[in-house]
């Protein structure tokens, strides 16, 4: 028998999420077979009137393509999902695996063609800005594992999280993006971290199940030039199939000029993917209630109750600050006094401290307000 809460959570995604209408077409891509939640969304397609699409596809068979990669080769799959992509009216991004370090020995630069070709093509190109889009984990044992739970109560905690009453989320958040499309100067300090920047004129955007699942976050982006200081975050941090920790970032006017970690040579590597990858995509405050430790899979970890992520690469159209690139690595502070504390401030107004909002105003964000 099916768990009731797959049908619960494919419910929402369909009719929430992306909200399927009649005669839309929608792809969900699965990678990692997960055929319960995969069905349970085809069925939920059918039963708003939708036309279902799947792609199934596995991280190790992804793997054996990119160790081989080449640009021409590449180019051709970019532009065969790009022409399935543009006829989709939305997009379900199912993930799952065994192994997060899957693609740890893939070379960087052939991690840069990927970027180049179907990441650029496909998802920021088309999926990304023309397409209602959602994308998830599926929980399995290894995912447990990372999360330092049994397989059980990981399922309970994941059905949790991702089957929270996100419409009171989305109404908690309207306070805050008013207080931040209304702020120029942020400052947040930290053990080992001291950041200042603007974010002046850049619209702030509230993430409350619609695009990802888990969800919780309201992000803008800083003026592209005015980031000084130095931030150290404190989560492991996985990104291209390596988990990267201790990692302190200098900003100079903008530019990561200084960047230290478990491997800085491999660190920067990234950080010289292109010129976009040394500034600043992304700034967002977490608030998930059910979601207090990092478990090195960011679509988790990045709406940690009482963290912010400053993101080095590529922006988000809607909060738009200039900044180009292929990379976009969401790195995650988390500042409740068992993490170290933290404070931020919006024009030199506290507004969160050890990870509780300070303000009237803010605090049905806060986590017992939220559950």
């Amino acid at each position: 028998m099916r768990d009731p809460r797959i049908e619960y959570l494919a419910k929402n995604l369909i009719n929430y999420s992306v909200k399927l209408q009649k005669g839309e077409k929608v792809l969900i891509e699965n990678f990692g077979l997960q055929r319960e939640l995969v069905t349970a969304l085809v069925n939920e397609a059918y039963a708003a009137g939708g036309y279902p699409f799947v792609s199934l596809k596995d991280h190790q068979v992804d793997r054996s393509l990119l160790m081989g990669a080449h640009e021409d080769q590449f180019n051709m799959i970019a532009d065969f999902e790009a022409e399935v992509m543009s006829k989709m009216d939305a997009y379900i991004g199912l993930r799952s695996g065994d192994n997060i370090n899957e693609h740890a020995d893939v070379p960087s630069e052939k991690m840069a063609i990927h970027g180049r070709t179907i990441g650029k093509k496909v998802h920021r190109d088309i999926r990304v800005p023309k397409t209602k889009w959602v994308v998830l984990r599926y929980p399995n044992a290894s995912m447990a594992q990372l999360a330092k739970m049994s397989t059980e109560a990981f399922e309970d905690f994941y059905f949790d999280v991702c089957n929270l009453d996100y419409g009171k989320m989305n109404d908690a958040m309207n306070s805050l993006v008013e207080l931040m499309d209304k702020t120029d100067k942020v400052r947040i300090t930290g053990p080992g971290t001291d950041l200042s920047f603007s974010i002046k004129g850049i619209k702030a955007i509230k993430c409350a199940g619609e695009l990802n699942i888990p969800d919780g976050e309201v992000y803008t982006a800083p003026v592209k030039d005015s980031v000084n200081g130095v931030i150290t975050y404190n989560t492991p941090s996985p990104y291209q199939g390596f988990t990267f920790e201790n990692v302190k970032l200098t900003f100079k006017d903008g530019k990561i000029v200084e960047a230290e970690s478990n491997d800085s040579e491999r660190i920067n590597k990234i950080f010289d993917t292109d010129e976009g990858a040394r500034y600043i995509g992304e700034f967002a405050i977490g608030v998930n209630p059910y979601i207090l430790h990092p478990m090195q899979d960011i679509l988790f970890d990045e709406k940690i109750d009482g963290s912010f992520h400053f993101t080095p690469g590529q922006c988000y159209d809607d909060a738009f600050n200039g900044n180009h690139s292929n990379i976009h690595w969401d790195m995650v502070n988390i500042q409740r006094p068992d993490y170290g504390g933290g404070e931020i401030y919006f024009d030199d107004v506290l507004i969160r401290k050890d990870g509780r909002f300070v303000l009237p105003e803010l605090e049905k964000l806060n986590p017992e307000n939220l559950k």
